[in-house]
């Protein structure tokens, strides 16, 4: 048992991502009671519903599972005091500074992890007393860091850059993606787009069929000036690229985004007018399973994997 298994209480040393409209309560129950971390994605939730979620989370799993939370949510404070109230125990904080909210946190008795995107911002996360950091490639799926330092790169450089449990993230979705970021010095992986396209995921089925059916190269990361995203091709994607190339500046970018544009695409199915979030790997997502099936599957191509390195 590594220190992933053992800060989180859990079998398997794989964590759902907190993605935007994907998810719920649902999701995170069925990858912690399969063994896994399931994480709540508040990002895309009023605190009110994040309370809904938290209740219906602990009613569906007696395993630990936690929250996701992009530091630049509106109702941040808000946010923050729900999942205190409740007694969440674990918080994975993202897109922003850790050392704003790190403290609170952990005078509250909560395992605190942030994402990073580079050895700078890993080493601010020790810095600001988080248990780890989950080192994110450019390969991932949704908002991504600017510096395009892919998973294979990032990964042993954020390892040697810190004392604490490193979680690879971006472009995993196998068995052999875990043990290959083991290699590289993770202890543990995040997972989102696999986990985007499971049954508990609460993204509509359009999206997650138009995932399945995507093949390689068709995803791009856009909006750099404004808020790096990971986006499938299609009409929205086509309208960011215009205004990129004319020049738009970040006031009329964040326009374009302001429209509820991932709700549209992820939730609520449209295909042309929506922001189709997801990373890279979705060329290899080629059905729609379980959760916990999904979990399992990993795990056992992992063990397979590993044996047929060790017999070479």
């Amino acid at each position: 048992m590594n220190r992933v298994n053992q800060l989180f209480e859990i079998e398997y040393p794989i964590i759902q991502a907190g993605m935007v409209w994907c998810s719920g309560w649902k999701l995170a129950s069925a990858v912690s009671n399969a063994g896994g971390l399931g994480l709540i994605g508040a990002g895309s939730m009023y605190p009110e519903v994040l309370k809904e979620h938290l209740v219906k989370c602990k009613q569906a799993t007696n395993r630990p599972f936690g929250v996701n939370v992009p530091l630049l949510y509106p109702d941040i404070d808000k946010i923050i005091k729900i999942i205190i109230e409740e007694e969440i125990k674990i918080v994975f904080t993202s897109a922003g500074n850790p050392s704003t909210w790190t403290k609170t946190l952990k005078e509250n008795g909560i395992k605190v992890v942030h994402v990073v995107s580079s050895v700078k911002f890993a080493k601010k996360s020790e810095d600001a007393g988080v248990d780890a950091v989950v080192a994110e490639g450019f390969e991932a799926g949704g908002h991504n860091g600017r510096e395009e330092t892919t998973t294979f790169c990032l990964i042993p450089m954020v390892k040697e850059s810190v004392k604490i449990p490193v979680i690879a993230a971006g472009g995993i979705a196998t068995g052999r993606g875990l043990l290959a970021a083991m290699a590289l010095g993770a202890e543990g992986v995040q997972i989102g787009s696999r986990f985007a396209i499971s049954e508990e995921s609460s993204a509509h089925i359009n999206f997650k069929n138009r995932v399945t059916n995507s093949t390689e190269g068709e995803t791009v990361l856009t909006l750099k000036s404004v808020t790096p995203v990971r986006l499938l091709k299609n009409k929205f994607y086509e309208e960011v690229k215009h205004a990129e190339e004319s020049g738009a500046d970040p006031v009329s970018l964040k326009n374009l985004l302001a429209k509820g544009r991932a709700k549209k695409g992820i939730f609520e199915g449209d295909l042309n007018e929506g922001e189709l979030e997801i990373g890279q790997v979705s060329a290899q997502i080629k059905d729609i399973k379980p959760a916990g099936q999904i979990l399992r599957d990993i795990w056992e191509d992992f063990l397979n994997h590993k044996k047929q390195l060790c017999e070479l």
